[in-house]
């Protein structure tokens, strides 16, 4: 049986037919889900600003931003609104009469009075300066239909017993599909004012002086590095690249215990709650356990070898050590994730987890290689994995180091340091990172290169490089967005798996400061 028709749709009707016939859904279960007439929506704004955009087009560029067709509630709203878009867009005029050669066969638009209604939009719009409060009430309303409606699928989803769909499944495809509702309209700021730009830079460089000079992003721990990254800089993604052996992990271990070691809370410079030292880190290991990682980290820590660890071949006053070290590293907002092979998509929302319920201030990937994208080809799979990594740096405003490995073409060449065309699937790598490094010991290479005992003089040179090298690596910046390239000399304790600052001839005796 008809029902009235709203008294919204009044202005451009000739019968009090309503169009809209109450849709009723059912879940899994057979309970009555809400309602589609009774969902949060507002025709009144709608025509409003339909009314006003039909009346002046450049009410357009103000809301542009803000709504498209598919956040309006009344399907023929949407189509006017596209219609009149594309209109826009290409510098035509959009107007009742216009918009009539398009839309007069729509049946829907038939329905509220043909093109007369079109007439009755633009004349009913009382005015243009409400128009972006008109397209942020139509946003806000489709927002919350789109939640009651993820809200009923994922009640529905959960009813129904799927052995393809278990329920860890379900939290992280339900957590994906409310980041992504929460990120519309967010993505998009626009063109920001010249003294707005300034004001940012102004700040960042305040932050560094605060610091008597030092940083704008967060110490490394490592004294040469941050001199030539100044630090670790929020929304980057650096690439941390080496061939096997050359300490990749070790040094992102490093780095990450520093940080986490140097973790102090309080008040920053422009007033909000943070790490004014260090910072909280995330670390995915994809290719070591968390307990191995954690070994790495203790051996650093506690200043014994990896391998009596493993071994258990300890002295009394070592694993006492042990122990102590592995108490103070208790309190380190150090958090760890070993799943093996995981999605890009997960990845990224355990890190929003993370954020949201511990803070982060890094994130560490080991590696990239190993992270799952969606695509059959491998080249844009790293590139979908690569992008997703940016895009969590830059969402999270926080710095992202991935550890990646390096194509064998490194081995074949006389001088094995890497260069960028060494990275594997490079491409997309090095066009999505800000800051490309690269691990280099070449005590690795040159032990390998050990003459016969017999031959003395060979013999001789090769102790006299051996000597030379012993403990030193270098990290090799071949790319950096916002800074110099060059090379960071490194000291290296093999024992302890443990990178540091390199004391130079000139600070011998001193306190090994500048």
């Amino acid at each position: 049986m008809p029902k009235t028709r709203p008294a919204a749709y009044v202005i451009g009707t000739r019968d009090n037919e309503d169009r809209m016939t109450k849709v009723e859904a059912f879940n899994a279960t057979g309970t009555e889900v809400q309602a589609a007439d009774t969902m949060p929506h507002s025709i009144e704004a709608e025509q409003q600003l339909l009314g006003a955009i039909l009346t002046n087009n450049d009410v357009y560029d103000k809301i542009a931003s803000i709504i498209g067709p598919q956040h309006f509630y009344d399907p023929v709203h949407a189509r006017i609104y596209e219609t009149a878009a594309a209109r826009i867009a290409r510098n035509n005029l959009a107007s009742p009469v216009t918009l009539k050669a398009f839309l007069e066969d729509d049946e829907g638009l038939k329905e509220l009075g043909g093109p007369a209604y079109l007439v009755k939009l633009a004349g009913a719009a009382i005015s243009s300066f409400a128009v972006r409060d008109y397209a942020q009430m139509i946003y806000d309303m489709a927002i919350r239909r789109e939640l009651i409606t993820l809200g009923h699928d994922i009640a529905g989803k959960a009813m129904r017993a799927d052995v393809k769909s278990e329920p860890k499944d379900q939290i992280v495809e339900a957590e994906q599909s409310l980041y992504k509702l929460s990120e519309q309209g967010q993505a998009e700021s626009g063109f920001q004012s010249f003294l707005k730009a300034v004001t940012d830079a102004v700040n960042v460089a305040n932050a560094a002086y605060q610091r008597d000079g030092g940083l704008a992003g967060v110490s490394t721990g490592l004294m040469d590095m941050d001199k030539k990254l100044g630090g670790l800089h929020p929304s980057d993604l650096l690439i941390l690249a080496g061939r096997p052996s050359m300490g990749k992990t070790s040094l992102a271990t490093n780095i990450a215990y520093n940080i986490a070691k140097a973790y102090k809370r309080g008040k920053r410079h422009d007033g909000t709650e943070g790490a004014i030292d260090g910072g909280v880190v995330g670390f995915f290991s994809l290719e070591m356990s968390a307990e191995q990682l954690a070994g790495r980290i203790l051996a650093e820590a506690s200043e014994i070898s990896s391998h009596k660890i493993r071994q258990g071949d300890m002295t009394e006053e070592e694993f006492r050590r042990f122990v102590n070290a592995a108490k103070e590293l208790e309190s380190c907002p150090l958090f760890i994730d070993d799943t093996a092979a995981i999605p890009i998509a997960q990845l990224a929302a355990r890190a929003r987890r993370l954020k949201r319920t511990h803070g982060l201030d890094l994130l560490i990937v080991d590696y990239l290689q190993l992270v799952r994208g969606t695509s059959d080809n491998r080249v844009q799979e790293i590139g979908e994995i690569s992008m997703g990594l940016k895009a969590i740096a830059k969402e999270l405003n926080i710095p992202v180091i991935a550890l990646s490995q390096l194509s064998r073409g490194v081995e074949s060449r006389d001088d094995k340091r890497p260069q960028l065309s060494d990275l594997r699937e490079s491409g997309s790598i090095e066009q999505d990172a800000d800051v490309v490094m690269f691990v280099f010991r070449e005590e690795y290479y040159v032990e390998r290169e050990k003459p016969s005992e017999e031959k003395l003089d060979e013999m001789a040179e090769w102790q006299e490089r051996m000597s030379r090298l012993h403990g030193k690596a270098e990290v090799i910046i071949g790319k950096q967005r916002h800074g110099p390239i060059g090379t960071v000399e490194l000291s290296f304790e093999s024992q302890f798996t443990r990178f540091g600052n390199l004391v130079k001839p000139w600070q011998q005796g001193g306190d090994g400061e500048f």
